[in-house]
């Protein structure tokens, strides 16, 4: 079994109704071609390096999959002919980093163990 994430780029406009369509039709494909999804996170809406297809916004998903690589062509397959999707991304890798939260709120980063507390010494 191969370990992949894998991020998409949802147009600026689509609704949260849309999006949730989106990561359910995206999981139940992996699910269909014996994979797993491992975690999904929903990065939201976030400026983007460059203007896209006349979007200066994008709309963020990654999932962490775990499974074969008939899988992410099947995904890609799907993705290419999707209106609205902007960009999409696909990596190996040897581990998933399952704790590191990258998007979320300062609060909760905070919140967590990972902010070091440099006035203890």
């Amino acid at each position: 079994m191969n370990l992949y994430e894998h991020t998409i780029v949802a147009r600026q406009d689509t609704s949260p109704a849309q999006v949730k369509a989106l990561a359910d039709k995206y999981s139940k494909i992996v699910e269909k071609n014996d994979g797993e999804i491992v975690q999904t996170e929903d990065w939201g809406l976030l400026n983007l390096a460059y203007i896209i297809k006349k979007n200066k916004k994008g709309i963020y998903m990654h999932f962490k999959i775990k499974g074969a690589s008939k899988i992410i062509k099947e995904l890609e397959k799907n993705e290419v002919i999707d209106k609205n999707l902007l960009r999409y991304m696909t990596v190996k890798v040897k581990k998933f980093d399952l704790e590191a939260k990258y998007f979320s709120k300062k609060d909760e980063y905070e919140k967590k163990e990972y902010k070091k507390d440099y006035n203890k010494n």
